[in-house]
């Protein structure tokens, strides 16, 4: 797997000197190799996902933890050398099992709050599933002290949570939104005849798309999108990248990591802790 970065203007990672370009890199030996194997991880990745499914049913128990009452009553708040919260968002035919390897990196790296929304994929649109993100970003905000979150979605998550950002000033309480595989430009694939909203919405075009499109002047989220070569389920793959003049975003594109490896592969995992470390001291406290 090879990770690179680029900020968002719109523009393709460059080529290898004295080459024709991708379509010569997309046929090398190196890169049918890489893409042969990345299949096969991502079939590995299916098989766990759907056996750790019914493990991520339900709501998860409360930690406990950020503030406690001390015996006069008052509320103590965190130290400010305490990390943000992070809030995950799981995708389609998901639930918060997906995220058991990103949950274990979180908190080796250091963070100490990382929870996961979950929601109901059949039951649940995008709007409707930002409308519970933002309750459960107010609810951690609450019971942390810290007026800011980290939040990292998943396919269909990511967009639910950047509709959180920028359509209902969720941008006040997410610091970094990090997205994996999300298709913030649609997908061919959502033009499936499913009788679920949350899959038409996810169609180039789509009311939400357009609506996501439109200007977010002052947006104070920074966004970082990662996509990869080998996404069997964002068609075309580049439509994962995040384009948009008004956001601070950075492209991370991955090689050869399939749609439901992104979350459960240890490099992708390890960049997300990496990208998140560098806001770790910069977010104040709620007043108590």
């Amino acid at each position: 797997m090879i990770l690179s970065g680029s900020r968002s203007m719109g523009v393709a990672l460059p080529g290898r000197a004295g080459s024709p370009g991708p379509l010569r890199d997309l046929f090398s030996v190196p890169a049918l190799a890489g893409a042969v194997f990345g299949a096969a991880v991502e079939l590995a990745a299916i098989v766990a996902a759907v056996a750790l499914y019914p493990s991520g049913m339900g709501e998860e128990r409360r930690r406990a933890g950020a503030r406690a009452a001390v015996p006069d009553g008052t509320v103590s708040l965190p130290d400010l050398s305490v990390d943000s919260p992070v809030l995950l968002v799981h995708g389609l035919c998901s639930n918060r099992a997906i995220f058991h390897v990103m949950r274990r990196g979180l908190r080796q790296a250091g963070f100490r709050r990382v929870t996961v929304l979950n929601y109901s994929w059949l039951s649940d649109d995008v709007r409707s599933a930002a409308r519970l993100l933002a309750d459960e970003v107010e609810r951690i905000c609450e019971s942390s002290g810290h007026e800011r979150v980290h939040v990292i979605g998943h396919s269909l998550g990511g967009v639910i949570a950047r509709y959180y950002v920028q359509r209902m000033g969720g941008d006040a309480r997410v610091h970094t939104l990090v997205t994996l595989g999300a298709p913030h430009h649609g997908t061919l694939a959502a033009r499936v005849p499913l009788p679920l909203r949350a899959i038409r919405q996810l169609r180039p075009g789509s009311e939400v798309l357009t609506e996501l499109a439109e200007p977010a002047p002052g947006c104070g989220t920074r966004f970082v999108a990662f996509h990869s070569d080998l996404d069997e389920l964002i068609l075309p793959a580049a439509n994962a990248r995040l384009v948009h003049p008004d956001l601070q975003v950075r492209n991370v594109r991955v090689r050869a990591v399939g749609h439901v490896t992104l979350p459960l592969h240890h490099g992708v995992v390890g960049e997300i802790c990496r990208t998140l470390r560098e806001a770790r001291v910069s977010e104040p406290l709620a007043a108590a």
